[in-house]
């Protein structure tokens, strides 16, 4: 059993997605495992990860667009409004997605679908330096 780590900054610019199979695949390529899995974290409790289609950038539209609604900005429901009026939606957001995602490793390469990308979903509007852990383990 072979194991490696790294962290992968990611730079946003306001809520979205972000897309990091690119860098995910290549940490995958390079952990050089015919067999195993891929960890991914997301070390924030305001932004999180989506495997989400990457062919049609209108999907990412549309799910910005669904949780801005879903959870909106400035709702009068929340107290906790310290960094400003996006920051408990932010927090919703992250709790009604995920922070952590395995993806197997077979073959040397990630097990992703066809349409399939990995994403970080930024839920503050300004921008952030967010820290993901890239874990793999296997043989």
């Amino acid at each position: 059993m072979h194991q490696m780590q790294t962290e992968l900054t990611v730079s946003t610019s306001g809520q979205g997605l972000y897309e990091i199979t690119d860098a995910a695949r290549a940490f995958a390529s390079k952990a050089g495992m015919g067999t195993g899995q891929l960890t991914v974290y997301c070390r924030h409790t305001s932004a999180s990860l989506l495997i989400q289609e990457n062919a049609d950038r209108d999907v990412q539209r549309d799910l910005v667009a669904f949780f801005r609604r879903l959870v909106p900005d400035g709702d009068p429901l929340f107290v906790h409004t310290i960094e400003g009026p996006d920051d408990m939606p932010a927090h919703v957001k992250s709790a009604l997605t995920q922070t952590s995602i395995t993806i197997p490793i077979m073959r040397s390469v990630l097990a992703l679908g066809t349409w399939q990308g990995l994403y970080l979903f930024e839920h503050r509007c300004r921008p952030h330096v967010r820290s993901v852990v890239l874990h793999a383990v296997g043989a």
